[in-house]
């Protein structure tokens, strides 16, 4: 598979708007226009007069100095990158004391609306493939194919956006790290952040970010997408409340394909399904040096695609043998 793809918008650094076209395009923050609510604000959907094609316009909250330093990672790392995996920045508002980030709009909103909790229907092993895949390949552009390293640090089903054909797209970079890309991949001394479940425990207990912190958190999120379950669920049974734990509990116990999504039961082959669980298992590994890369991690989901692809090819091969017999 193809992966070093340009992103299909312009190529120009990102553009910046008035709060008076802000304000048109999303008729005065109307609340009917929102797509989207988190603790920095509203999401809206809009259209911006000369922009073809609706946007994401994300309003932020009145804003602290740590908000205001992750609006400008954002604008500073996101002008710079362009990918098929990655959402583009489209512009930004930095007018009348606002903070407004402006996106390419995603029809299909974030990979979680998908997974449960949810009135939409479930997505199918495929799409599932696919969709992981397009966000492990995006993390791969970002740690070794961009001019610099950037380490996004807060993988996520919520930061992973899905466009009208369901094609991943990693988001929300305001707590990225860039540096200089090394062979040696030196650790980045910084303070922890994160959201809690995701979090890589030897980043946390080292204060040291490489990108293999980003690998642990794709890890949990390979899990999310197989379980269909939040990264840390405190309503379960003690055991089961970590994702992470619960998930290296199954695989030891060889208990995985009993506790997978029961929509996905008799759907996944069972090469598919153990090749996936092995490297969601290797990305969730303790120690740092232990994990796969994510060039790796795409490498091998794309097997798992396969493996999948060829199960469902002999199955109807062996209904149309059936059929002429």
């Amino acid at each position: 598979m193809e992966r070093r793809k340009a992103s299909p918008l312009p190529d120009q650094l990102c553009k910046c708007f008035t709060f008076a076209e802000i304000q048109a395009a999303t008729n005065n923050f109307d609340h009917a226009f929102v797509i989207g609510r988190g603790g920095f604000g509203n999401v809206y959907k809009g259209f911006i007069r000369g922009i073809k094609c609706e946007v994401a316009i994300k309003r932020l909250k009145s804003q602290s100095q740590q908000g205001a330093r992750e609006f400008w990672t954002e604008i500073q790392l996101l002008s710079q990158l362009r990918y098929v995996n990655l959402v583009s920045l489209i512009g930004y508002c930095n007018d009348n004391n606002e903070k407004i980030l402006v996106y390419e709009y995603m029809t299909n909103g974030t990979l979680r609306d998908h997974l449960y909790n949810t009135e939409k229907a479930p997505l199918t092993w495929k799409q599932r493939l696919e969709i992981c895949i397009g966000a492990a390949c995006g993390l791969d552009y970002l740690h070794s194919g961009a001019v610099h390293r950037v380490i996004h640090r807060d993988v996520k089903s919520t930061n992973i956006l899905l466009d009208e054909e369901y094609v991943a797209k990693v988001s929300d970079f305001g707590l990225s790290k860039m540096s200089p890309i090394s062979t040696t991949n030196d650790p980045i001394r910084t303070v922890v952040k994160g959201t809690f479940g995701y979090m890589d425990p030897e980043y946390y207990r080292r204060q040291q970010l490489t990108e293999k912190s980003d690998v642990y958190s794709f890890g949990v999120l390979l899990f999310e997408v197989l379980f269909a379950r939040p990264a840390v669920d405190s309503k379960l049974e003690y055991s089961q409340i970590s994702l992470a734990n619960w998930a290296r509990k199954c695989i030891g116990n060889e208990s995985i394909d009993e506790n997978i999504d029961p929509f996905l039961k008799g759907k996944i082959s069972l090469n598919s399904l153990r090749t996936y669980a092995k490297i969601a298992e290797n990305c969730i590994r303790e120690n740092g040096y232990e994990r796969p890369s994510m060039n790796n991690v795409a490498r091998r989901l794309e097997f798992a695609l396969q493996l999948q692809e060829i199960e469902n090819a002999e199955q109807v091969s062996q209904v149309g043998d059936g059929a002429q017999s």
